[in-house]
């Protein structure tokens, strides 16, 4: 009984192997690295300038708190290359619509104060250049 489990792992394996060898591997793009910056302001006024200029793009949040310095948005449907840019494919530039969320850290003291975002971009239909079609 031993022999027939053995060889029905083996055909199983094989299978799977043979599966595999087909497929391309797939790779993860990478991240963006987030971006930082250090601003020659103090953090109150950093602060309300952050929240003025969020404001003043009339962006959903999902979390504001001034006392551990984070603002985080929902998604927000925008226009490739607006808050996000998808690179290019040849000379064509990506165009089309995407979710985009950020999470923007602040801290800092009275002489300045230390910002970094992070961006998160999804898009499930993108054309190249002009083409016109997703």
């Amino acid at each position: 009984m031993g022999s027939i489990t053995t060889r029905g792992s083996v055909v199983v394996v094989g299978v799977v192997l043979s599966v595999v060898g087909c497929a391309r591997p797939h790779i993860s793009p990478l991240a963006p690295p987030p971006y930082r910056a250090e601003v020659a302001a103090a953090y109150d006024r950093t602060w309300t300038a952050l929240v003025r200029a969020i404001a003043k793009q009339n962006l959903p949040l999902r979390a504001i708190a001034r006392d551990s310095g984070v603002i985080a948005s929902d998604d927000v449907v925008t226009p490739i290359g607006l808050y996000a840019d998808c690179g290019r494919v040849g000379e064509g530039r990506l165009e089309g619509e995407a979710l985009v969320a950020f999470t923007v850290f602040a801290e800092g003291d009275a002489r300045a104060t230390r910002v970094q975002v992070n961006s998160n971009m999804r898009t499930q239909a993108h054309r190249k250049g002009t083409s016109g079609k997703l």
